[in-house]
């Protein structure tokens, strides 16, 4: 059987013409792709979960308590401001889609993949994106909802670039992001760690996510951020497409 050439991570510079980035919520792109939104002249950001709620809990959850929220605050408002603050920094374009953060939902109500599917679809259209960047989908149960509801949309379009970013934080909990390179490799919308040139500049970066400042409290305490900010952790993108003719087989070695 005859084996293709790798490419080696190359990527053709045509496709981050207008770059599209898929954040579950309001700060994970910054925190995932920072330094990608940064480095191109038209990107957008698509917060998939930046919808108000049919009703905030009496008591604000630990994560938004912490966060310096009260009861009767309007908490969805209150990170929208931070939202446009931080794609201020990052000279990014935004759009907000509204279904709601699964804290505040019963679990019969949260948006499945298959309800977001068709309005981030139509976002992509209307935006013409050349390429799509979505998280890896780790840990919290709306990166696994987006992620999944992107896979859905690439099978309708193929014509895009389609790539995964890791989710910060997420990513460092032990075996999740192998977890999910294996179970992308045997679906066969393989993940290759892909050649994305971009200029990392950490002070911008850090400027863009302390823009959230609602979550930096929570984040410094569940997710290690100051010394992810502080180690310089990368940014890396993982480009999804058919694997080269005759190395399919790769994958039932796993």
């Amino acid at each position: 059987m005859a084996y293709e050439e790798p490419t080696w991570g190359e990527v053709d510079p045509a496709v981050f013409t207008r770059v599209a980035v898929i954040s579950p919520h309001f700060d994970d792109a910054a925190m995932g792709a920072g330094h990608l939104l940064a480095s191109y002249p038209v990107t957008t950001v698509i917060t998939v979960l930046a919808g108000h709620p049919p009703a905030y809990p009496e008591v604000p959850s630990e994560w938004d308590a912490l966060g310096g929220f009260v009861a009767g605050d309007d908490i969805v408002a209150a990170r929208r401001l931070e939202d446009l603050a931080a794609m201020e920094v990052l000279e990014s374009d935004h759009r907000w889609l509204e279904f709601s953060d699964h804290q505040y939902l019963a679990p019969e109500d949260r948006p499945t993949p298959a309800d977001v599917a068709p309005v981030l679809a139509a976002s992509l259209e209307e935006l013409d994106a050349t390429s799509v960047f979505f998280p890896m989908g780790l840990g919290n149960p709306d990166h696994v909802m987006v992620h999944e509801a992107c896979l859905l949309v690439r099978e309708e379009q193929p014509e895009r670039a389609w790539f995964c970013y890791e989710d910060h934080g997420y990513k460092h909990i032990p075996g999740l992001l192998a977890w999910r390179v294996a179970k992308l490799l045997r679906s066969h919308p393989w993940p290759t760690p892909a050649i994305v040139p971009h200029a990392p500049d950490e002070e911008r970066k850090r400027r863009a996510i302390w823009s959230y400042a609602s979550q930096i409290p929570p984040l410094e305490r569940d997710h290690a951020l100051t010394a992810r900010m502080e180690g310089r952790v990368p940014e890396q993108f993982w480009q999804l497409a058919p694997p080269p003719h005759g190395w399919e087989t790769l994958a039932d070695l796993i």
